[in-house]
């Protein structure tokens, strides 16, 4: 839906950043690397350069734009603390005013205040002079009473270089670290609800995820590598581009089931998916891999079995969820949207050749001795060749 401008208004987008402000030294390359996916997200809704202000980025708009989508995509662009449609004006007491007034009187509220951030240190007048004036000409056409602690709306007034910033809503942003300035991890992805979010607050910390997925087609229905395929689309508005493997399993799980004992079927299927998981890691440059685990949530995520599961890689393994409860990672699986689709049904490769008791203190002679009598290496590099590569880009 587009967004015609007021008569005599011209708007533009301003975008806040948050924790790449302390980063000293690297912060311009925090800067570039936010500035170019701002840019990215934008794509072929707004077309005017993102440019640098005074610890914020600026975005002026043309006389039509599409807000709602504008929106959208701005609140999935990581490393954003809050961004605001905002009215520019020059730095003239009456037009601050006017605006104010104009941009207040649309709304319905019986208290507000003003919040002005004087960054030009040059205009005449105190933060709290403007506050003061323009609050005053607010409550006499709204009669609405000033409320400093807690109002039910507020107007904004940011004075920085030459020009007056006038709005009156701070929409919330991802926060985090711009992603693609943390280097590339491989994130393992089952169609459930827990590794989407895993994924999702590592990539809230700059990296940029290649994911693999582990499927026992023909044996399972397409399901959960069709369910995959959606939640990247859905993780690639947050990091903008990501790469899927599709890795087929079963000849792994066969070969596992047919010489080791039921109950550590589980922590040997774990092992193998890490090592396939870091052969693919190797091949994309990247420094880490990334599960969805969290301590105590099911048998094989005891200490015990995820110290035996972790010695079969190299790399360093992040558990972003490894302290969580089930209530917070579906809390913020609703918040982010994977939520809807990880309860869809699905069979994944973890459901078969399960035993109906898997050991809780794997002991890594066992594992070992196990390992030994199947031709895993063998089977692992098969299975990790014969892997499907998809892509998503966004926008698309």
């Amino acid at each position: 839906m587009k967004t015609n401008r007021q008569p005599g208004m011209s708007y533009a987008i301003l975008l806040h950043y948050s924790e790449i402000g302390l980063k000293g030294g690297n912060r311009k390359a925090f800067e570039e690397q936010l500035l170019q996916n701002i840019q990215r997200s934008l794509k072929g809704v707004v077309e005017a350069p993102v440019q640098r202000m005074y610890g914020r980025f600026l975005v002026e708009l043309p006389s039509e734009f599409d807000w709602e989508t504008i929106s959208r995509r701005l609140q999935k662009v990581v490393g954003l603390s809050h961004f605001a449609l905002a009215v520019m004006v020059g730095q003239e007491m009456e037009a601050i005013t006017r605006v104010a007034c104009e941009i207040m009187e649309r709304q319905s509220f019986a208290s507000f205040r003003v919040t002005t951030r004087r960054i030009q240190k040059k205009f005449p007048l105190t933060s709290d002079k403007i506050s003061s004036v323009v609050g005053a000409a607010i409550q006499q056409a709204t009669h609405a009473r000033v409320d400093l602690s807690h109002p039910e709306a507020v107007c904004y007034i940011d004075i920085v270089d030459n020009v007056a910033f006038v709005y009156s809503e701070k929409i919330p942003g991802v926060r985090g670290l711009p992603v693609g300035s943390s280097e590339k991890a491989v994130s393992l992805l089952s169609s459930g609800i827990d590794s989407p979010v895993a994924s999702y607050k590592i990539i809230t910390r700059g990296v940029r995820l290649i994911f693999v997925h582990f499927h026992s087609a023909p044996y399972t229905s397409p399901a959960s590598v069709n369910n995959t395929k959606r939640l990247v689309k859905l993780l690639t508005e947050y990091q903008l581009s990501a790469k899927l493997y599709s890795v087929p399993f079963l000849a792994v799980q066969q070969g596992i089931m047919v010489e080791a004992s039921p109950a550590y079927r589980v922590v040997l299927y774990r092992r193998s998916m890490l090592r396939m998981a870091e052969k693919i890691a190797r091949r994309e440059k990247a420094r880490a891999l990334v599960t969805g685990e969290s301590i105590g949530q099911v048998a094989s995520q005891t200490l015990t079995n995820m110290q035996v599961i972790s010695q079969a890689a190299s790399l360093p393994i992040l558990r972003p969820l490894s302290g969580s409860d089930k209530e917070e990672i579906i809390r913020l699986a609703r918040q982010i949207g994977t939520f809807d689709i990880s309860i869809e049904p699905y069979e994944d490769c973890c459901s078969l050749f399960v035993p109906e008791h898997p050991v809780t203190r794997a002991k890594m002679e066992i594992v070992a001795e196990a390992e030994s009598k199947i031709e895993l290496p063998t089977l692992e590099a098969e299975a990790v060749r014969a892997a499907e590569i998809s892509r998503f880009d966004f926008p698309e």
